[in-house]
């Protein structure tokens, strides 16, 4: 991929972006949050957040 097809594709995308209302860049931006993993997961996997659990079914 040549510069120039890069810079094509991230002005193409940035103007589909900026078409957008605001109201659905909104819904957009909080969807992706409400769909992230947890901090523990995202970062470190599964393992931590099942020693995690596991330490607080014995206490």
């Amino acid at each position: 991929m040549s510069t120039n097809d890069y810079v094509k594709f991230v002005t193409q995308q940035f103007v589909t972006y900026m078409e957008q209302p605001k109201e659905e860049r909104r819904k957009k931006r909080e969807q992706r949050k409400q769909e992230k993993l947890p901090f523990l997961n995202r970062w470190f996997g599964i393992l931590p957040f099942g020693l995690l659990l596991l330490f607080r079914r014995k206490r």
